[in-house]
């Protein structure tokens, strides 16, 4: 069954527009990464800092391999100084009600 994994950043303020510009560089090898479902990205009317990813993946045995894949190739370095507080990743299963 396939995972839904929440990725939210608290960016400084003055940054969140360049974060997306970023961001628009950095997704397309997500989008591509084995296992990667889709990749959709939300910002909150009214902390223009929050920028949410929802994520889908195959299982999160995928999601964790590209995110150690993204960690070994330094992109935590890059994303970095655009933040105000650490990421915080959700993982969620579907339920089917």
């Amino acid at each position: 069954m396939p995972i839904t994994v929440t990725l939210t950043f608290s960016v400084k303020p003055e940054r969140a527009e360049e974060f997306k510009s970023l961001l628009e560089s950095l997704l397309p090898d997500t989008r591509a990464y084995d296992g990667c479902l889709s990749v959709v990205v939300y910002q909150d009317q009214d902390d223009a800092g929050s920028i949410m990813l929802v994520e889908d993946w195959t299982t999160k045995e995928h999601q964790q391999k590209y995110q150690a894949w993204r960690d070994e190739t330094g992109t935590g370095e890059v994303v970095g100084p655009f933040l105000a507080g650490e990421p915080k990743f959700r993982y969620l299963d579907g339920l089917k009600i």
